[in-house]
């Protein structure tokens, strides 16, 4: 049964990985300031476990860009980078870190995924995706300065829907501790 909900928690986060981007598509660059899609990845990554986050990190970008054609072509390989590192990590930090305070514990996982999968992003956008093209200002510009009303977003929304879960019971305490 545990399994059953963890499959279910991915797949309605799929769908809003889907959803929530389209709502923001009349307003230029949303996605790039928002970060729509971040938000269900890495809340998978925190309350489904490290194959769920990487799976919706993967799986997101992907039915989007089929869906919708969101992202378009040329960011379809950096996105399904980018999100299955911040699912991944941010499991990997959740079940890893050992603290009682699940408060602490959540704010520790979700930044620490927060700075590595924008590290990760900078890197392959330097050797892989834009080798040669890309600048140490770019980056900051894109995962820093345009996206930081999304990672203020993400700060503040992430931990307040995983404590609300848990006190609707759909996540135990014992499952994200």
């Amino acid at each position: 049964m545990f399994n059953i909900k963890k499959m279910v928690t991915a797949s309605l986060l799929i769908a809003l990985g889907i959803v929530l981007p389209m709502t923001l598509h009349a307003i230029p660059n949303a996605g790039r300031i928002f970060l729509p899609m971040h938000i269900p990845v890495l809340l998978s990554g925190l309350t489904c476990g490290i194959p769920y986050g990487l799976a919706v990190g993967v799986i997101t970008p992907i039915l989007s860009h089929l869906i919708t054609g969101m992202p378009p072509t040329p960011m379809l390989p950096q996105m399904i980078c980018e999100l299955a590192a911040y699912g991944a990590v941010s499991a990997v930090l959740m079940r890893y870190i050992k603290l009682n305070n699940l408060y602490i514990k959540i704010y520790i996982a979700l930044i620490g995924a927060m700075l590595f999968g924008r590290l990760f992003y900078g890197v392959l956008n330097s050797l892989i995706f834009n080798a040669g093209e890309y600048s140490m200002q770019m980056w900051l510009t894109a995962a820093f300065t345009m996206a930081l009303p999304g990672i203020i977003v993400q700060i503040i929304l992430i931990p307040a829907v995983i404590i609300a879960l848990q006190k609707a019971r759909w996540l135990k305490t014992a499952q994200i501790l």
